[in-house]
């Protein structure tokens, strides 16, 4: 009988998961654990289409009563009595690039449902008195108190963080909006707000001091996404059939999907998480992509990146403290805070004797997909042509043919010499970290060997390339410091070929000068 698997791809509807018989990955366990704590005012950072939407549904169906949709997930141990709760739900993820009428228009098609259900005093007062109304007239005609979720309660401000004029007036209707929650405390059971930045934390919700954020605690670092664990065990059969259909081990496709995937880490002691839109993506298809990256980077991301002048090589391996990152976008003075919060760098490690963390790209999804986004910048604006030429050169290094593969390198820095900003060493070493760091598994970039570091290391099956790279140097001083700090030994047992590449960057010419190719006996 034929394994059929259904992945819930574009769904956030828990119950249409459930019903639809979709792969869930069951984090009832956390909502349990809000109750068994009594937690009432719960904030969650996350990136996006990482699985908030998701847990704000079910928390949804939980508080209204509907039992039936968790029969046999962790929840269903705790939860005996099943109160069926009044619950608003606003989603703000359809308020983007709103200026200020259009966001007091989405508000109020926010609330209309919720007057229409539970009545209307007045159609012309402001937002928060309507949704101060709703909340006391919910409570009185049903006895019971009222659930509050608000999902990506920063989706209209992130496309103007950069913006200061837009970035004050929206954030006053936001903060205007919610300014309720606090005084309406004794007619609330529990609320909850999902977002992907920390505005939250300054003025957004300035008057709600008992916000419990669980963004950067331990316990919740894997209440979204997919674990480690989670996929090993609950999907551990999507793995098999996953490795089954590319023709490798179990073992293998976790190592694969590690590479793609995995690496978020949310807190000191967090657990290993997988992006879950890209990993669920990768399942149905049965073949690894750039699906999340691909989806589309948001235009705040960019636009900050230019606002703060980010470089290529600026964001990778940060050594930071936690006041640089975990700070609210309106006390930015670097883009670090934002590219942590939306899922574009995480936590590598953390030292507690300093308190200082390393922040680097997760994966390889994201690494690649972000080298790609800022490649025109430096390289050929035109994809296609940096896509054609980085194909041309591994081919050539397939047939061991170095000279060839350098002479398809010389006429490319040629071609593209005029986009570089000033024609710096620093220019020229950011183009040559792209372009090997672009021809993704089979470079490593500054491979670190026992008593030096190379510059480019390329891994093919049967052959190993190491190149040293000189600026208005010589190749044949490239090949002696590859030489002097045996950047050959690690490879040297494993019975591929092995290449020395000296290569001298002509600053006059803004091209390869002259190299030098050993091949080892």
């Amino acid at each position: 009988m034929e394994d059929i698997r259904r992945y819930p791809i574009g769904i956030q509807t828990f119950s249409n998961i459930i019903e639809g018989n979709y792969i869930y990955v069951d984090k009832t366990k956390y909502i349990a654990d809000f109750r068994k704590k009594g937690l009432k005012f719960v904030f969650l950072s996350r990136p996006r289409r990482f699985g908030k939407s998701l847990f704000a549904s079910t928390l949804h169906a939980y508080y209204e009563g509907r039992k039936e949709l968790f029969d046999g997930l962790a929840l269903s141990e705790y939860e005996k009595e099943w109160t069926k709760h009044p619950v608003l739900h606003f989603d703000m993820s359809g308020a983007k690039h709103f200026d200020k009428d259009s966001l007091n228009e989405y508000l109020n098609h926010q609330l209309l449902p919720y007057e229409e259900k539970y009545g209307q005093n007045d159609d012309k007062a402001e937002a928060n008195i309507r949704l101060t109304n709703i909340v006391r007239r919910a409570f009185e005609q049903t006895g019971q108190k009222v659930v509050i979720i608000i999902d990506e309660y920063d989706a209209p401000l992130l496309d103007v963080v950069h913006d200061d004029d837009n970035l004050r007036n929206l954030r006053r209707i936001i903060q205007n909006f919610y300014s309720p929650l606090k005084m309406l405390d004794p007619y609330l059971e529990f609320v909850f707000i999902t977002g992907i930045t920390k505005f939250s934390q300054l003025s957004i919700f300035s008057e709600l001091n008992n916000l419990y954020n669980i963004s950067m605690t331990d316990q919740y670092s894997a209440i979204c996404g997919i674990s480690y664990s989670e996929l090993t065990t609950q999907m551990r059969r999507d793995v098999e059939l996953f490795a089954e259909a590319i023709g490798v081990s179990y073992d293998e496709m976790l190592v694969k999907l590690k590479d793609y995937y995995d690496g978020y880490h949310f807190s000191n002691q967090s657990e290993d998480i997988f992006n879950p839109f890209s990993l669920i993506i990768a399942m149905a298809n049965k073949e690894l992509g750039n699906y999340w990256f691909g989806s589309g980077t948001p235009s705040y991301i960019i636009n900050v990146m230019k606002k703060f002048r980010v470089g290529i090589r600026d964001i990778e391996r940060k050594s930071t403290t936690i006041d640089d990152f975990d700070v609210s976008p309106e006390q930015m003075t670097n883009a670090l805070p934002l590219l942590y919060q939306s899922g574009y760098l995480t936590i590598k490690n953390y030292n507690p004797i300093t308190g200082r963390y390393i922040l680097d790209y997760p994966n390889r999804e994201v690494r690649i997909g972000m080298l790609r986004s800022l490649a025109p910048n430096y390289l050929s604006p035109i994809m296609i042509d940096n896509s054609s030429f980085l194909g041309d050169f591994l081919d050539c290094l397939c047939d061991y043919d170095v000279d060839a593969a350098l002479e398809r390198m010389r006429a490319y820095l040629a071609s593209i010499s005029n986009r570089l900003s000033n024609k710096s060493e620093r220019d020229v070493q950011t183009v040559f970290y792209l372009i090997f760091s672009l021809l993704g598994a089979h470079v490593r970039v500054e491979e670190a060997s026992a008593i030096g570091r190379a510059d480019v290391v390329i891994y093919l099956p049967d052959a190993v390339f190491v190149m040293e790279l000189k600026y208005d140097g010589s190749a044949q001083a490239a090949i002696n410091q590859i030489e002097e700090k045996g950047y050959l030994v690690p490879y040297s047992a494993d019975g591929r070929r092995l290449f020395k590449i000296g290569v001298n960057y002509d600053s006059e010419k803004r091209t390869l000068g002259d190299w030098i190719i050993v091949k080892e006996a």
